[in-house]
């Protein structure tokens, strides 16, 4: 195969895609479980939060793993557990009334953790298998083409899941998504491999391309040019651009999990929507993200071209997108509008997707041998807000109404384009003698 590589980004595209449907599933059947077990508001927003305290956790050590045993492994290990649990989340409630004291809440706790750990790995997995695929000149769009499953996920999860719970129930839907994340695993296993090297696919031409280094800017590194010997995971705190790099990302998170867990909620409390109803109004906050993702990958790497500049390329671009999306939400909590409000939506949600691929950009920009584990201790301190998110909102939406998660969206917003302002991508300073 001539570009064997788009083949392992494609694969993992239809990764990310079922991954997020399997973690979006529960936002639409949360009318049905809330029913059937009695939970309220914050209760049910602090099962939606029990999947980040598993995350966080997962994606650390999942980071650290691709790094010493390579990306295949997590894959594999990673995604056969997370499609495990997903069909557990079906028992969920009567593994809690067996083992917590008949207590359903905790099942549902117990699998959302579970879950959470074992999907936490995935995104520093696919941030080091990029940093081993990926050419210098092709890192912002191939970190934009393995990212663009998650708006493409959630764009699908609304007609799949609301649909499918108009013919049957919330249980058999878990027992199917799990299904199906096995199937690709198996996939998986036949077709990746943790460098183009060892693949048997990848042409001498196309090893010379990934393997290039002549289109490299100043401060940029690559896995042959990259001198960290010595480099421990502690050094990561010593790094200015990762740290802050880090804090940016969470501007992101936080916004797109409060999207992803409370709209289907917010549009079944607010105005009064049924779930057959969900199935086209789910879709809108993700039709733009599903563009902007791939193109803000595109329009990074042309900025880098054009200017030579990561910083401009990389913290520039986030930072202008993300102040496009604070405006977008802090205009909704102005207006009743229903269209209104989910052309804001869509288009805020858009604006925070524009820059998705940058944050991991800047880590292989800096540190592409140390990816996965940089990535995955991002990752972790990042995935505090699919904790705080979710959790946040069930307190806020009931002491003061839904509009005060729009303007918990400014704020993580606010945070992120703070925080990117000192990110320059390429610079560690990172005295490994200290």
């Amino acid at each position: 195969m001539k570009n064997y590589r788009y083949f392992i980004i494609t694969m993992i595209i239809v990764m990310t895609m079922i991954n997020y449907v399997d973690r979006g599933a529960i936002s639409y059947a949360q009318e049905d479980i809330i029913k059937e077990f009695g939970f309220d508001n914050i209760a049910w927003g602090a099962i939606l939060g029990y999947f980040g305290y598993g995350y966080m956790l997962g994606s650390l050590f999942g980071g650290i793993t691709a790094d010493k045993k390579g990306p295949k492994f997590v894959w594999l290990v990673a995604g056969t557990l997370w499609s495990l649990f997903e069909i557990g989340m079906a028992f969920a409630g009567e593994i809690g009334m067996a083992l917590f004291g008949g207590s359903a809440i905790a099942g549902f706790g117990l699998m959302r953790v579970l879950f959470g750990v074992s999907e936490g790995p995935i995104f520093s997995t696919i941030s080091k298998t990029n940093a081993n695929w990926a050419a210098p000149k092709e890192r912002g769009l191939l970190s934009a083409l393995g990212l663009i499953g998650v708006p493409l996920g959630a764009l699908i999860t609304a007609p799949i899941v609301s649909g499918f719970l108009t013919i049957s129930n919330w249980r058999v839907l878990f027992v199917l998504l799990g299904l199906i994340g096995l199937i690709w695993i198996i996939i998986w296993y036949k077709v990746f491999t943790d460098y183009p090297e060892d693949n048997k696919h990848v042409s001498k031409e196309e090893l010379t391309a990934i393997r290039s280094t002549e289109s490299t800017v100043e401060g940029e590194k690559t896995v042959e040019t990259e001198h960290n010997a010595h480099e421990k995971w502690y050094h990561f705190f010593k790094s200015p651009t990762l740290v802050f790099n880090m804090i940016g990302y969470f501007g992101f998170q936080y916004i797109n999990f409060l999207i992803l867990t409370w709209t289907p909620k917010y549009l079944q409390d607010e105005y009064h929507f049924e779930i057959h109803s969900l199935w086209y109004l789910g879709m809108i906050p993700w039709i733009g993200a599903c563009f902007t993702a791939y193109f803000g990958g595109r329009l990074s790497d042309w900025l880098r071209y054009k200017t030579g500049s990561l910083r401009i390329a990389r913290s520039g671009l986030a930072i202008f997108g993300m102040t496009l999306a604070a405006i977008c939400f802090l205009i909704i909590p102005t207006t009743n509008n229903i269209a209104w409000i989910m052309f804001l939506m869509m288009l805020g949600n858009a604006c925070i997707f524009l820059p998705n691929a940058v944050y991991w950009a800047v880590i292989i920009d800096t540190a592409p041998k140390k990816t996965g584990t940089y990535g995955g201790m991002t990752h972790f301190f990042v995935n505090s807000a699919t904790i705080i998110a979710p959790t946040l909102t069930g307190i806020l939406v009931t002491s003061y109404g839904y509009s005060s998660m729009f303007i918990s969206a400014v704020i993580a917003a606010v945070i992120g384009i703070i925080a990117m302002c000192f990110v320059k991508p390429g610079i560690k300073k990172i005295s490994i003698n200290n």
